[in-house]
Parts: C-alpha cells; structure tokens; sequence
C-alpha cells in the first residue's frame, strides 16, 4: 500500500510539473497566451505594478504593466490620442479593463481600450477610480 501511495503521489506530482500555471488558467487570457493567440477582444481587472513612458511614436499612448488575479502580467497601451489619460495612476492602483489582447512572451498586450471613430472595431475601455476611459 505504501508503494501505491508513493507511486501515486510522483505521478501527480510529475503531472503538476508539467503544466505552468497559464497552461492550468482556463481564462481568456490565459488561454490566449497559452495558444500564442493575438486579436483576442478581452475583458478583466489587475493591479498595476509598473508605469511605463507613453509611447509617442504615432498616436500617443499611455503605457502600464498590470498583474491579473492569475499571476499573469499584461501591458496596456491606451489611446490618449482617442481617450482621456488616467490621471494619477500609480503603482499598486486596480484598473479594469475592455480591449484587444496581443501575444507576446512577456504576457501580452491590450490596446483598443478605446472606441473607435470609424466604428469598425469594439469599443473597449479603461475603469479607474469610478471612471470609464474610452
């Protein structure tokens, strides 16, 4: 009997070791860095651990690094060409978020987090401090 237990618990464990725990996330995001999956229309809500610069090559964007409950970092880049600046962010603030995901190594990237003028694309958006960015 002892021998079945242990065997049982290194196949578990072996099995555990096998999958990291994106592969484990059965969200849309998860599944989407995952698959290496781009032009994904998401939704969700983190943390913010980094501010970036704004991108200013082209339409001007403002640039963080969220944590998602998962674990998983994502960057958002935001239109203030199209939509308002989220005044006063900093780090450790919670921001939710609608747009389209992008696949990269680091975790991926939302953008569209704005409505578009030409309407053909999802209106997505930011919500931060009562506010919806869009």
């Amino acid at each position: 009997m002892k021998k079945l237990h242990t065997a049982l618990l290194i196949l578990v464990l072996t099995l555990a070791g096998c999958y990291s725990s994106s592969e484990r996330n059965d969200n849309p995001i998860g599944r989407a860095f995952t698959n290496r999956t781009s032009n994904v229309q998401v939704e969700g809500e983190g943390i913010v651990t980094r501010m970036l610069s704004d991108d200013v090559t082209g339409a001007r964007h403002q640039r963080f690094i969220l944590r998602l409950a998962s674990g998983q970092t994502v960057l958002i880049s935001h239109n203030i060409d199209l939509a308002g600046r989220l005044e006063g962010l900093r780090e450790g603030d919670s921001v939710a978020f609608n747009g389209e995901y992008l696949w990269n190594a680091e975790g991926g990237l939302i953008h569209w987090t704005h409505r578009d003028p030409a309407g053909r694309h999802v209106a997505g958006w930011l919500k931060y401090k009562g506010g919806t960015y869009q």
